[in-house]
């Protein structure tokens, strides 16, 4: 009961964060971890967990990706290669070697939370100063969505931030839209792997399950907090649990381990 407790609450504060700020992953990730699922196991589960929230975004902005109707084929064909090879290259990944991958993948994905807003803005300035690419530009921008939807199959935390990057840097400038096609992109992302990750078994779907509907009712109750909560307070916790929880793996995974071998 306390374990059901922990994971649905876990759920709500990640469907809130998700839906204010970004950044949900940094909570129901490790919490997964926290109730003993093995770590592969665990970012599978996250990834099912946090996909219905991604469709239901994309849903709401359907109006902003009508604009851009022509190039969604080209983005859900990447998003389904890119999210396949990086849920394969996963179950392929030995556990040990994940576990000792995962302070690194949260470090990193925390380094881009904090620094996304610079970082999209500064990429935002070179794609205005290079409105004009080449061929070889373009062939390279979807190299990086390929690069981005691995990234998103293999470990889910941080792609919102690391798509809209990638967006910012192929020239797009209006948020809606870019946080449609984001929200596209993780949705066709995670349904190719959650796929996969049925088809070997690895989603533990009783856990799973409880915190997908802690993430919905999160989501929904967000709804009507959000206009009234700042979102640089939302920002600032999450930094601050996601730096919390980077130090403890780090602690966890080369201080513990060691000790105890």
């Amino acid at each position: 009961m306390l374990e059901l407790l922990f994971l649905l609450a876990a759920g709500f504060f990640g469907g809130m964060i998700n839906s204010i700020a970004g950044g949900g992953s940094f909570i129901t990730f490790p919490a997964l971890l926290f109730v003993g699922i093995p770590p592969i196991s665990a970012n599978a589960t996250n990834t099912f967990a946090a996909c219905s929230g991604y469709m239901s975004g994309t849903w709401a902005f359907r109006k902003d990706l009508r604009e851009v109707k022509d190039q969604l084929p080209k983005f859900i064909l990447i998003s389904l290669i890119g999210g396949i090879a990086g849920a394969w290259l996963l179950l392929q990944t030995p556990e040990t070697a994940f576990r000792v991958a995962i302070p690194w993948l949260l470090l990193f994905a925390t380094v881009l939370f904090i620094f996304g807003g610079q970082l999209n803005s500064l990429l935002k300035t070179l794609s205005t100063r290079h409105r004009h690419a080449s061929s070889m530009g373009a062939l390279l921008l979807t190299l990086l969505l390929l690069g981005v939807c691995l990234y998103g199959g293999f470990f889910n935390a941080g792609l919102g931030i690391i798509t809209l990057s990638y967006l910012a840097l192929a020239g797009y400038t209006n948020i809606n839209t870019m946080n449609g096609l984001k929200l596209l992109i993780s949705s066709f992302v995670s349904l190719i792997a959650i796929a996969l990750f049925i088809y070997d078994g690895a989603i533990a779907w009783y856990e799973g399950t409880i915190v997908l509907t802690g993430t919905l009712a999160g989501g929904y109750f967000a709804a009507h907090l959000s206009r009234k909560l700042p979102q640089q307070w939302v920002r600032n916790f999450v930094i601050v649990a996601s730096t919390g929880i980077t130090i403890y793996f780090f602690y966890d995974v080369y201080f513990l381990s060691n000790n105890t071998l």
